[in-house]
């Protein structure tokens, strides 16, 4: 099938309007970066020095959305618009946000734009992701079972990690260069714990939502994302916007990454500009022409029955 169809900026905003939505700050994507791990760590220090189901829980789930947050700002890394300078942006989005959650900037890159260019269409490579909705609620139910369980997290992976172990070694060639990094970073993150005096925490805190929560909110991100859009060449119904209130935007849908719609239109647009963008195109009109969920929850009782 052809790329999507390419709207020209300067055809909807004036020269001005764009350099505005267009500006790259040289603190905003950095303070994320830094937000990210904050919260991290005050999800921890909590369930550390009040420990009860209660602070676990929310430890668990927080720590989780920022596991999320930081694979969203390897994403912003990768269009980069997380730093206006190059080198910079290169590091935060491979070494602060890529890395610690298993991530590779430099695989990522390449993959990520062919889905920009072919959204939806057959040449996407995230359309596996989409491709199976509508479904039924009871299966959907079970996708989350898998997530929340574990099952999810051994799959994409313990599996494969202990399939290439089988075959020779697992940590050869690009991807093998991920995993030892992956490695690295996460024995740091241990020591990290483990020097607060902390480190059953590492297993219970970020261990458990790096195989729990990480993977029931990046599910729901993807299903948000492109489940149930139209799978033609036009550029404003292929992708979904969510309106997400503060409780979802910090358990489920960080650092602005619910204004789907608005990023696949314009990918230089930063992340953090993404509202004004929203507001920009609703002023036009042009909101109307769009898939825009009003939460959540709506999104994942359009796309199950």
């Amino acid at each position: 099938m052809a790329a999507l169809q390419q709207i020209r900026p300067f055809a909807l905003f004036s020269d001005d309007v764009w350099r505005a939505l267009t500006a790259r700050s040289g603190w905003r994507g950095v303070s994320m970066v830094l937000h990210a791990w904050g919260l991290i760590a005050g999800a921890s220090v909590l369930v550390i020095l009040w420990p009860n189901p209660l602070t676990w829980l929310l430890a668990v789930t927080v720590v989780g959305a920022r596991q999320l947050g930081l694979a969203i700002l390897m994403h912003e890394a990768a269009h980069g618009t997380l730093h206006p300078n190059t080198r910079v942006n290169a590091f935060i989005g491979e070494w602060l946000c890529a890395v610690p959650v298993g991530g590779d900037l430099a695989l990522y890159r390449p993959y990520h734009l062919k889905h920009h260019r072919f959204t939806q269409q057959d040449e996407d490579p995230d359309l596996v992701l989409s491709a199976p909705f509508p479904t039924t609620r009871a299966s959907l139910r079970r996708k989350f079972l898998r997530d929340l369980t574990g099952q999810t997290f051994y799959k994409q992976r313990i599996a494969p990690l202990l399939q290439r172990g089988a075959g020779g070694n697992a940590f050869v060639g690009e991807t093998g260069r991920a995993q030892r990094r992956f490695a690295a970073a996460t024995l740091l993150i241990f020591l990290i714990y483990a020097a607060c005096g902390a480190w059953i925490w590492f297993f219970g805190v970020w261990v458990v939502a790096f195989a729990t929560w990480f993977p029931l909110v990046t599910r729901i991100r993807n299903i948000a994302e492109h489940a149930c859009t139209c799978r033609d060449a036009d550029p404003f119904t292929v992708a979904r916007t969510t309106r997400a209130n503060w409780l979802e935007r910090l358990l489920i849908a960080p650092y602005f990454v619910h204004y789907h719609a608005e990023h696949h239109l314009f990918i230089a647009v930063p992340c953090y500009r993404l509202p004004a963008l929203h507001a920009a195109l609703t002023a036009k009109g042009l909101t109307q022409h769009m898939n825009v969920a009003p939460g959540y929850l709506q999104v994942l009782r359009d796309v199950s029955a």
